[in-house]
């Protein structure tokens, strides 16, 4: 009896199989994915565009505002409160309130122990904690929002000093309401430095809010802003390269976002442009292929590839003025607080 060979349509070669292997990989990362990335402005729409497309892992985005970008649809917006004068406008409420349904997170006051100047919203303690009681707290309870919103603490800068603002923030909440303080449901978290401080920095958010705590539920964290300033891109590729998986595995971490959503030419004097995602030309960097992941390769361009508008410090939060030493929390050193449930 003659032997029957396979048909063609029913091999399996190697090829096959890495290429299976690799769309399931992609689908996987572009499924559980907790990647997102902060977005500086509509400079580049053909960066845009990559950064949104199909196969890219990014799943939401903020802009330091709480108004939505139109062509980022496809994506989670988070808004954010930013200070005392958002709670002040009569235009905060209604834009939040007129959200997607696919926007779920709301964020506060950013840099709240910065200055204006670096971005930061320059608010007392005990000011935040009267305006997060009478302002943010209502869109949890859907009494403002059109919807129960997921709120956060403030968000502060990643040092002794953001700790101590947040020490002092949750002890005038309980000044105020003295049974309930500020309900908080996630903790949004900043850090610019090396991989051992962000490590550290996140085990001592954690123990800050649950470790020390009497909550029943765990708070996840949400990285909003991160990244490594002013050092060379083979240095600040190899700090990505590590901190990437480490935040995937990590239970308690929920979403992440690196700051440098922009060009080199875009990047500002205080990050430096080893942080950027793209080139002077629209194409990724290597960096920028490392955080969208998947297939993507150094040198790809989004679709388009039109010249945008340079940045020129137009956005306050990216004239920094802290230098990264004084940004850097290391694993080692460990601060000891309590915080109620």
């Amino acid at each position: 009896m003659p032997r029957l060979h396979q048909s063609i349509r029913h091999r399996r070669p190697k090829a096959f199989h890495t290429a299976l292997f690799a769309l399931f990989a992609t689908t996987a990362l572009a499924q559980d994915s907790k990647r997102g990335f902060a977005y500086v402005g509509d400079t580049h729409d053909s960066d845009n565009k990559l950064l949104t497309s199909s196969s890219s892992p990014l799943k939401w985005y903020y802009n330091w505002s709480p108004y939505a970008t139109s062509a980022l649809s496809s994506l989670e917006f988070l808004p954010m409160i930013h200070g005392i004068d958002a709670t002040e406008s009569s235009q905060t409420e209604p834009t939040i309130r007129d959200l997607p349904s696919s926007s779920k997170h709301l964020l506060s006051f950013n840099e709240p122990d910065g200055t204006t100047g670096s971005g930061g919203s320059s608010i007392s303690p005990e000011d935040a904690a009267r305006a997060y009681i009478d302002y943010v707290v209502p869109f949890r309870d859907g009494s403002k929002g059109g919807r129960n919103w997921l709120i956060s603490h403030p968000v502060t800068t990643g040092s002794p000093n953001g700790l101590d603002w947040l020490r002092r923030f949750n002890e005038s909440c309980y000044d105020i309401d003295e049974e309930n303080g500020c309900p908080t449901d996630f903790i949004a978290a900043h850090w610019y430095g090396a991989f051992a401080g962000l490590s550290g920095w996140l085990g001592t958010l954690d123990e800050f809010y649950n470790t020390n705590s009497s909550r029943d539920t765990p708070l996840k964290i949400w990285i909003t802003e991160m990244g490594l300033p002013q050092q060379s891109a083979e240095d600040t590729y190899a700090m990505m390269n590590r901190t990437l998986p480490y935040l995937d595995q990590l239970d308690y971490v929920e979403g992440y976002s690196w700051f440098g959503a922009f060009r080199t030419d875009d990047a500002n004097e205080w990050t430096g442009d080893g942080v950027a995602l793209f080139d002077d030309d629209g194409g990724l960097t290597e960096l920028g292929a490392l955080y969208l992941g998947n297939e993507f390769k150094e040198g790809q361009k989004g679709e388009g590839g039109a010249s945008g508008v340079r940045l020129v410090q137009s956005i306050l939060w990216m004239n920094k003025s802290l230098a990264p030493a004084d940004c850097r929390l290391e694993a080692s050193h460990t601060f000891h607080l309590s915080l109620a449930a």
